[in-house]
């Protein structure tokens, strides 16, 4: 029986090589993740909390602006909803912004505007002020969402909807002028938090090589990735991205200015591919059923729904919807005035919302950033921005005209109809792109008709390469033994 020895510590090991099987020979470690990239990945998601915040507090809150200022109901749908689409223009602003200043400093522009929205809100003496205040939040908003990475965003605007319901509660009991005013003025706090949190981030290496500053990018780059294998590799294709040489080592160079994408936008809507044309139109589609099957709302119309339900316990209420901010707790049957028809309407908000943060919430949005081609992927990306955003606010200001207009009721059913559109329409268009790289995923996109093969073939020569790479490391090991 022949058979190789290693020392292990001084420890001498004995393995009998020739009964071995290539999977015994293989050592799986695993990749030591970088947790102060994971750190920054965290206080990045961190500004999602101002738009959650905005929501769950603003859900609240209006039921005291509405008895307060004496408004009318479509003055309430305008007030809740607007902020959706003042979203845009801080989202259109913000991208300028963060090629001028970079990324860090672009978060912290935006913690800013909020911090002064919410004070505006908090100060206001009428409608007119209100609104004025809700238009500088919704630009701050609009910053910090399209720099937040989308991947962690959704956990934290759940987090921003608990703080709002929190501040509900405990500001619930102040007179009536000044609760709401306090509510939303509290918003203030969470900006603050995150302003200074941002501080101690790096800047993003992608923005500093295009600005030619490479020795920063590449001590970046070091701090947040898992080797230095990684490292290089990521500075090699942002480089490469940027038309910087890759035999350039100097630590600062001269960038050639990049355009604002004028060609990519003719190539989107003018002229484009049979592939893009299928991205585009997942894109819109993921983006609009997100928005259009009603979830914002059951978030923030919910008092008005539970008070439909018969329920008008004040702290009954905050303790559902603190529930319904983390969306992943089990309802608990309260003892206070419950029948089965309350228990069943809330367990069915409850279970929307928690259906939708495991579901379409998070990934609309890295379903539909993953499909573009590079080239194309920051204005394809914009575009989902903002149909998620304007969907987002004709829905929020309608909701109210829409069930004085038919029932409570028969508006749920018409969101069920749509979300059954959506889902014969995700089952058509949109393929399975997990563990797809970007050449594999562009032969999924242009044809609707043999789709479902490609897919296959794809698998079928994964398979097959992989079962060639056991071999050839079998092949490696065999050679090394009888060295």
């Amino acid at each position: 029986m022949s058979g190789f020895e290693a020392d292990n510590n001084g420890v001498s090991i004995s393995v009998a090589a020739d009964h071995k099987t290539v999977a015994d020979f293989e050592v799986s470690k695993k990749p030591k993740r970088n947790k102060f990239a994971f750190a920054c990945s965290i206080l990045a998601s961190l500004a999602s909390i101002l738009l959650g915040y905005d929501i769950g507090v603003m859900s609240g809150a209006i039921i005291y602006i509405k008895d307060d200022l004496k408004i009318s109901d479509v003055q309430v749908e305008i007030l809740v909803g607007i902020l959706n689409l003042y979203c845009l223009i801080g989202a259109y602003t913000a991208g300028r912004t963060s090629d001028w200043i970079g990324r860090r400093y672009t978060i912290i522009v935006a913690a800013a505007i909020f911090f002064v929205g919410a004070l505006l809100m908090g100060f206001a003496t009428n409608y007119a002020f209100l609104m004025v205040g809700r238009f500088v939040a919704g630009i701050g908003v609009g910053f910090a969402l399209l720099i937040a990475p989308v991947y962690t965003a959704e956990v934290f605007i759940n987090i921003g909807l608990l703080l709002g319901y929190v501040s509900n509660y405990a500001f619930s009991k102040l007179r009536l002028d000044l609760g709401w005013r306090v509510m939303l003025g509290a918003g203030a706090i969470p900006s603050i938090f995150l302003a200074i949190g941002i501080l101690t981030m790096p800047e993003s290496p992608r923005w500093l090589i295009m600005q030619g500053r490479l020795g920063e990018a590449k001590t970046v780059l070091d701090k947040t990735s898992d080797t230095k294998e990684e490292a290089r590799g990521r500075l090699s294709d942002i480089k490469a991205a940027a038309g910087i040489p890759e035999d350039c080592i100097d630590d600062f160079v001269q960038v050639q200015k990049q355009t604002h994408g004028e060609g990519v936008w003719k190539e989107l809507f003018l002229h484009p591919t049979p592939v893009v044309k299928h991205v585009l139109i997942c894109t819109v589609g993921i983006h609009f059923f997100q928005q259009a099957i009603g979830l914002d709302s059951v978030v923030l119309y919910s008092p008005r729904i539970f008070e439909k339900a018969g329920i008008t316990s004040s702290g009954g209420m905050v303790v559902i919807l603190a529930t319904l901010g983390f969306s992943l707790t089990i309802i608990g049957h309260s003892d206070n005035k419950i029948t089965w028809a309350i228990g069943l309407c809330i367990t069915m908000v409850l279970s929307s919302v928690a259906v939708f943060s495991i579901g379409m919430g998070p990934i609309a949005w890295v379903y539909s950033t993953e499909i573009f081609p590079l080239r194309l992927r920051a204005q394809g990306a914009s575009i989902g921005v903002a149909v998620n955003r304007v969907t987002s606010g004709v829905i929020s200001m309608s909701f109210i005209s829409l069930y004085e207009a038919i029932t409570i009721g028969e508006a749920f059913f018409l969101y069920a109809g749509v979300a059954l559109v959506a889902f014969f329409f995700f089952f058509t268009f949109l393929p399975e792109t997990q563990g797809k790289t970007l050449e594999e995923m562009e032969g999924l996109f242009g044809k609707l008709v043999g789709r479902r093969e490609e897919t296959q073939k794809l698998k079928r020569k994964r398979k097959m390469n992989e079962a060639n790479h056991q071999i050839q490391l079998g092949n490696n090991l065999t050679t090394d033994r009888q060295c």
